[in-house]
């Protein structure tokens, strides 16, 4: 539970048919392992006492009798359990039968959640025996005591900030107006579905596409448990399709006719986070739920839960291949709006012969060829300097040739020493001073040659040197259109090796995995026996983690020990967890002590569902103090 974590388990029970005293012990038995799991939120299938197809049995008052006698077993089977469980059962009231969910915890009986949606159409017949369920709760006497019984009902836990579990069973889901629809706007952060569906062709991916969109509308988890082993198989057969689902992702799902549980670890506080983020769910009470509190000892979920390390990159090979041509698409389509707006007929790019202005060329030389504006047009300016090495240079150069491009080379150290004579600067003292002279020179170059031809300067940097500040100020920082600015430097890789695996051109190829194998470099410092001399991640740390922290701090609002936290698991024996906390760290110093180069960055397409354009995804002052953040992790 600590850091909003909770494990959920929708567990699918082997029953028999109208004998609820066995189904009592089996769900016993279901109770035990999923709390011995670690589970503190554990929902059965529809009926699943007496079993989902009892038929007219339904009606007979012995097996109404004993159904209450088996649920007084499951009680007990919760005895010394905070866990939150819930378990479905036919219960007459007044002179009507309906089809409950009855919520327990510690031994007691919380509530009972009836079903609102009867269905009785195809080989559904529930109108035969079941009443539809009131909204508005009220008093159900049980054992002497009043039980609330009702739709609108919903379960505030203590132990989790945020946490509030509501309740709909089966076909509610399937209804145009979901019970879990008010839940949510009432602050529902979780629902839960006792259903018994059974299976037909195809009805499986239009069950899981009920839940995942449920849970991505109302931005809720969504832990739904079905019916399965143990029902009649006299006209149906139910496959015990368990799913737990999480604002619009499937976090598990079971395989379907074995019977069993799944497990999944809820992240309540990032659902709470993405509900502040979007101010468009208005949560509101649309009727008047009655809020039922339930303690639980908070504790630390041992989480099964996997952080992928990089967020940014799918990785399935056939997914991660349409993610980087959606991307080139999207760069590409948003430079050939500028130049359409603009008239532009030419543009302007340093190359370097590393990731990032190759990326941008690659981009460049697609927006041109959609424009049909001749790639001639396309001015690639090589500027070596004193850091530069043949490897690079010499990339850089066939790179620009392949592609049919205009090469241009600037060769800008006399103009670097005279600019040094003129301020002061020794060439033989190699600090800040003698690096971004360098950088701010290759802009002055760039924006030059743009006046020349009548271009614009396509900026080279992306969204991971932005968020670390590792660019220099009105230097490569600066530009007329940044098309990697939405593009993380993981995925930067991703996106040049898909361009060389596609292009079909076995020079272009070459050139382009030997720019992949070269270590990330500004080259601003001389190289030691002609190779680079100076590597960024040896300076501002791994990508990889610096990527991983920026998709969890903006994405999902984490605190910084929970990044921490799922750091250490998605990095597990790559890096020690000094390492981790290490770079942690200085990721948040750079990341707030740098928002003010961010706050005037050029214009550039978002690709992603992070970004860090000033006029959209990242508001933030420039001179915000980073010590809540930091103050944080001195405590690990």
């Amino acid at each position: 539970m600590k850091h909003g974590f909770i494990k959920a388990a929708a567990v699918t029970p082997k029953i028999k048919v109208a004998d609820p005293r066995y189904n009592a012990k089996e769900i016993g038995k279901e109770i035990e392992e999923a709390v011995r799991r670690g589970a503190r939120l554990i929902v059965f299938p529809e009926l699943c006492l007496t079993g989902y197809t009892c038929g007219d049995l339904f009606l007979q008052e012995i097996l109404l009798t004993q159904t209450m006698e088996a649920l007084g077993e499951v009680k007990t089977a919760t005895e010394d359990s905070d866990a939150l469980v819930f378990v479905g059962l036919p219960l007459v009231r007044g002179h009507k039968l309906y089809n409950v969910a009855a919520v327990l915890q510690d031994g007691e009986i919380l509530a009972f959640i009836p079903k609102r949606h009867i269905p009785s159409y195809a080989e559904f017949y529930e109108g035969r025996h079941f009443a539809p369920g009131n909204d508005r709760p009220e008093p159900f006497l049980y054992e002497d005591k009043e039980i609330p019984f009702g739709t609108d009902i919903l379960f505030q836990v203590d132990a989790v900030r945020g946490l509030t579990v509501g309740c709909e069973i089966c076909e509610d889901i399937w209804a145009p107006e979901s019970p879990a629809t008010a839940h949510a706007l009432a602050g529902a952060t979780v629902i839960v579905n006792l259903s018994a569906s059974n299976e037909t062709v195809g009805k499986d991916a239009y069950r899981e596409m009920l839940v995942k969109s449920a849970s991505a509308r109302q931005i809720a988890a969504y832990v739904y448990s079905s019916a399965g082993e143990g029902e009649s198989t006299q006209d149906l057969v139910f496959g015990g399709h368990n799913i737990i689902a999480e604002n619009g992702r499937i976090l598990a799902q079971a395989k379907r006719f074995e019977t069993g549980a799944v497990y999944a670890d809820l992240d309540i506080h990032r659902l709470a986070h993405e509900r502040r983020r979007m101010n468009t769910y208005q949560g509101e009470n649309l009727r008047e739920h009655k809020i039922l509190p339930v303690h639980m000892e908070e504790e630390e979920t041992l989480l099964e839960r996997r952080f992928p390390a990089r967020p940014f990159v799918p990785d399935q090979a056939r997914e991660r291949e349409m993610r980087c041509n959606e991307i080139l698409s999207i760069q590409s389509c948003g430079l050939k709006k500028r130049y359409e707006h603009t008239g532009c007929q030419s543009a302007v790019l340093g190359i370097s012969g590393g990731l990032d202005s190759t990326l941008a060329l690659l981009v460049t030389v697609r927006a041109f060829d959609m424009l049909g504006i001749s790639r001639d047009k396309i001015t690639s300016v090589t500027m070596p300097c004193f850091g530069t090495t043949d490897r690079t240079y010499d990339n850089a150069c066939k790179l620009a040739r392949l592609l049919g491009t205009t090469l241009r080379e600037v060769d800008i150290r006399e103009a670097v020493n005279v600019h040094f004579r003129d301020i002061g600067q020794s060439v033989d003292c190699h600090d800040v001073t003698y690096e971004n002279g360098q950088a701010r020179e290759r802009t002055q170059v760039l924006m030059d040659i743009a006046n020349q031809t009548g271009g614009l300067v396509i900026g080279t940097g992306d969204m991971s040197e932005l968020a670390l500040g590792w660019a220099t100020y009105n230097g490569d920082h600066m530009a007329m259109y940044g098309v990697n600015a939405g593009v993380p430097k993981t995925l930067v890789r991703h996106l040049v090796r898909y361009y060389a695996d596609t292009c079909g051109d076995e020079g272009l190829h070459t050139i382009l995995l030997d720019i992949l194998d070269t270590p990330v470099s500004p080259e601003l410092l001389p190289p030691v026996d002609g190779v680079i001399s100076q590597k960024t991640e040896d300076l501002v740390g791994p990508y990889e983690l610096h990527d991983f922290f920026l998709y969890y701090m903006l994405r999902c609002g984490f605190a910084p020990a929970k990044v921490y936290r799922v750091a250490r698991m998605a990095f597990a024996g790559i890096y020690d967890d000094s390492v981790i906390l290490k770079w942690l760290k200085i990721f948040y110093q750079r990341f707030f002590a740098q928002q003010f180069k961010r706050s005037c960055l050029p214009d550039g397409p978002k690709v992603g569902s992070v970004a860090l354009s000033p006029r959209g995804d990242l508001r933030m002052p420039s001179d915000a103090s980073a010590a809540v953040w930091l103050a944080q992790l001195e405590e690990l």
